[in-house]
């Protein structure tokens, strides 16, 4: 009995949400994400953990 009861519950507020996400509109504008600072600060920390690894392969090749 408690099974069906929490797997109706389930269905239940899945289908609201689903309903309630698909009834908003989408805000005007040219973009719905905005790409600035976050992403160029990512690309930036990958640039700057790709050189220190390539600065340290080189490093220890020229080690040995």
């Amino acid at each position: 009995m408690l099974k069906k009861l929490s797997l109706t519950v389930g269905v239940i507020i899945a289908t609201g949400a689903v309903s309630a996400l698909m009834a908003t509109p989408l805000p005007p504008g040219p973009s719905v994400v905005p790409i600035d600072g976050g992403v160029s600060l990512l690309v930036a920390a990958c640039a700057g953990y790709g050189a220190k690894k390539i600065y340290d392969a080189r490093k220890n090749k020229s080690d040995k």
